[in-house]
């Protein structure tokens, strides 16, 4: 069963969250590029500390990669796939893909540690 605040996964979960957060101060974006990074940037970081404080809360893992893969799309639901926002989608699709992998490589050890709680209580 794993400890609040050790998951390693969990940890790049809101360093990659922060990174996003924080991307438009180095990265040309435009308004809506801009927001788009800087929403989905904080989700990750919040369900990044969620998964941290509860670490047998399953569903935060499935946030992560949800949150990865709208990552990887908003450069062409958003628009901002033109030359003059390289910066941008390339954070996008990058985090985005790390996203996804460490909530799936954070998914079984949160889901042995929700079965261990569930246990527990019976």
């Amino acid at each position: 069963m794993t400890r609040a605040w050790t998951r390693w996964q969990d940890w790049v979960a809101v360093v990659l969250g922060l990174y996003t957060l924080l991307s438009p101060i180095w990265v040309n974006t435009a308004t809506r590029v801009t927001w788009t990074l800087i929403v989905l940037g904080a989700v990750l970081v919040l369900t990044g500390l969620w998964s941290l404080a509860a670490p047998g809360a399953v569903a935060s893992e499935y946030v992560h990669m949800v949150v990865g893969a709208l990552l990887f799309i908003s450069p062409w639901v958003i628009r901002f796939t033109g030359p003059n926002f390289i910066g941008a989608h390339w954070t996008a699709w990058i985090v985005g893909v790390l996203a996804v992998i460490v909530g799936a490589a954070a998914l079984p050890e949160a889901t042995a540690t929700h079965r261990a709680g569930l246990a527990g209580q019976h």
